[in-house]
């Protein structure tokens, strides 16, 4: 008994060591602050504040005004209590899928609008981050950035459960707005096609795809982006130089070097134009003041 009675002297004492080193837990989620990242540690996780989050526009985003449109009104059902849809925003690099997420905030805060960041690594708790907004006041957008999975990666289930999957009907104050280069968020292989087959004129495809396209199908709006044309992308590099305030004398010599300045980079993105915006801004900044 003594035997038995000093052991269980010993575990506590290393519990208590173990304790002191671990973490304290986290105060509450400061829910007055607009934005936030979900943030894993060892004790499961929580919601940390963003201070400063990126504040955008919507009238500085230029050239996807279909896609403002459809997404704007799937929040603004969103924000009234009406059925809305989780959305997809997928398509080329750097053409505004993110920053029309971000500017959503910026326009529809005031009407209690808050965006959490969830990083693709952490999908696994997104039954966690659900549970803790489940029942709060505020409508809650999950946003899941650059998202696609690799093929032997099976955190994208959890996705699926929370999207449309599971026996618990997802709170209706939580919607997942995702972006990624991928449609169907998993690589695809020319071997997937090998397994499709036809029955009665009419295409099956095999395992592979299928699980590809149950997971983005969850997403009930899908927006596709599309690489800008030179055109759009010199008209989004003089929106944004006037959005920053910078007086242009020769507007042929900022056309000439807004074209240079993506031909160095491959590229006519609309991050490529507010690149070139800043660089451009800045310099002439300098100039100013020498």
């Amino acid at each position: 008994m003594d035997r038995l009675e000093t052991i269980l002297q010993r575990t506590e004492y290393l519990l208590d060591r173990v304790e002191a080193l671990l973490p304290p837990p986290p105060s509450a989620p400061d829910w007055s602050r607009l934005a936030f990242r979900w943030r894993a540690d060892t004790r499961g996780g929580h919601l940390e504040a963003v201070p400063h989050p990126h504040r955008l526009r919507l009238d500085d985003l230029r050239n996807i005004d279909r896609q403002r449109e459809a997404l704007e009104r799937n929040t603004r059902q969103f924000l009234a209590g009406l059925p809305a849809n989780n959305a997809l925003l997928w398509g080329s690099r750097g053409t505004g899928k993110s920053s029309l997420i971000k500017a959503l905030l910026t326009a529809y805060a005031n009407d209690g609008l808050r965006l959490i960041e969830v990083e693709p690594a952490h999908l696994v708790d997104l039954p966690d981050i659900v549970r803790l907004l489940d029942g709060r006041p505020e409508r809650f957008l999950l946003f899941c950035d650059d998202l696609s999975f690799e093929g032997d990666d099976s955190s994208y289930k959890a996705l699926k459960a929370v999207l449309d999957g599971s026996v618990a009907a997802p709170p209706e104050n939580v919607l997942i707005y995702a972006t990624s280069n991928r449609r169907h968020l998993l690589p695809e292989y020319m071997s997937d096609n090998e397994r499709s087959h036809m029955v009665d004129g009419e295409i099956h495809h095999g395992e592979a795809v299928e699980e590809k396209i149950s997971l983005s199908e969850r997403f009930g709006l899908w927006l596709s982006f599309h690489p800008f044309r030179q055109d759009d992308y010199l008209d989004i590099c003089f929106g944004w130089l006037a959005t920053l305030e910078t007086p242009i004398e020769d507007r042929e010599t900022v056309r000439m070097e807004a074209l240079r300045y993506a031909l160095e980079r491959g590229s006519r993105s609309g991050r490529v134009a507010w690149q070139f915006a800043r660089d451009w801004a800045g310099r002439k900044g300098l100039e100013g003041a020498s």
